[in-house]
């Protein structure tokens, strides 16, 4: 049987401008799936971009290469990542006049 985690990682959050999401440890697993589900928005041209980073320490981190396409609705969305190191996250930036996300992310991990 193969090893699953799926970890929150924001909770019903809400960002506005540059954001990091909090990191998250998993050089044990082989597949990610990074979750964004985007409960509410407010602002003229709401628009919310996020890149996957990865770092071998947690604490210098580099662009990975995988992004979402621009979110600018209600909805859920993934991107799915292999061939990571030690520690995963999501760099975001959230544009629009006063914009603003409620969002929940999540991190599904298997080996």
């Amino acid at each position: 049987m193969r090893e699953f985690n799926t970890a929150p990682l924001e909770v019903r959050k809400e960002f506005s401008g540059s954001f990091q999401t909090h990191p998250y440890e998993c050089g044990w697993a082989s597949e990610a799936i990074f979750f964004i589900r985007v409960e509410d928005l407010s602002g003229e041209g709401a628009k919310l971009e996020a890149a996957v980073q990865l770092s071998n320490d947690g604490v210098y981190w580099t662009d990975e290469g995988t992004g979402f396409d621009p979110m600018g609705k209600e909805g859920l969305f993934f991107v799915r990542v292999k061939h990571f190191g030690g520690w995963l996250r999501l760099n975001g930036t959230i544009s629009g006049t006063d914009a603003r996300f409620r969002l929940n992310i999540q991190l599904a991990l298997k080996e």
